[in-house]
């Protein structure tokens, strides 16, 4: 598990500023949330060891000469072992089906962009950069607003930023990078207004799981 911040002080500074210069010519509003994983996953691994526990038997009736009392409580043994193991945060994740992980962190990321009000702003025009480090995955959310004159496709090439990145083991510049296309593209659409004010917070905000407080 990741035990110290999932981006550095100076990453923070500097992501903060390329929201605000990313916002100077727009009335949009653009949320970086970065959390440690989408969802704990905790019935991942059971279900593996109780798949495995399932098969287990079968090899062992056809092949030795055990008991069906012995051949029970290597089943359950072995479903015990196999869900601590895989239990492991570094095994854990592993696991995880993809259709399973994308589902938790698009769940994850529509909870974010409820709970920081990003819905609300004046025009429905914000923003959520969603990043999951467990397992790896990006979620663009935009608002109403922005969804009536920009392609949801569009979105894609602002997920390969960051990915390109993560991959290269830079992520600020992969999550500066986006910020900046992100804030050409909304001032596209939506030019900042004389009377325009900042809805949101321009800040990254951790996250060490799927709750917000």
């Amino acid at each position: 598990m990741v035990t110290g911040p999932l981006l550095s002080a100076e990453d923070h500074k500097r992501l903060s500023e390329a929201i605000r210069a990313a916002e100077a010519n727009t009335s949009g509003e653009i949320y970086v949330v970065v959390a440690e994983h989408a969802d704990g996953f905790r019935l991942v691994p059971v279900l593996w060891a109780a798949l495995l526990a399932l098969l287990l038997p079968w090899p062992l009736i056809y092949a030795t000469t055990l008991s069906i009392t012995q051949i029970l409580t290597l089943q359950g043994f072995a479903f015990v072992v196999a869900g601590a193991v895989l239990s492991l945060p570094q095994l854990r994740y592993r696991l995880i089906p993809p259709s399973i992980a994308d589902e938790a962190t698009r769940a994850s990321a529509e909870l974010h962009f409820s709970a920081h009000g990003i819905h609300l702003t004046a025009e429905r025009t914000g923003v959520l950069l969603y990043i999951c480090m467990k397992p790896r995955r990006i979620e663009v959310l935009a608002d109403s607003g922005i969804h009536s004159k920009v392609d949801p496709a569009t979105w894609e090439h602002m997920v390969e930023k960051i990915a390109s990145g993560g991959r290269q083991g830079r992520l600020a510049d992969g999550l500066a990078a986006a910020i900046h296309s992100t804030g050409e593209l909304l001032a596209q659409h939506f030019p900042r207004r004389t009377d325009d004010r900042n809805e949101l917070p321009d800040r990254v905000v951790e996250y060490r799981g799927r709750t917000v407080h």
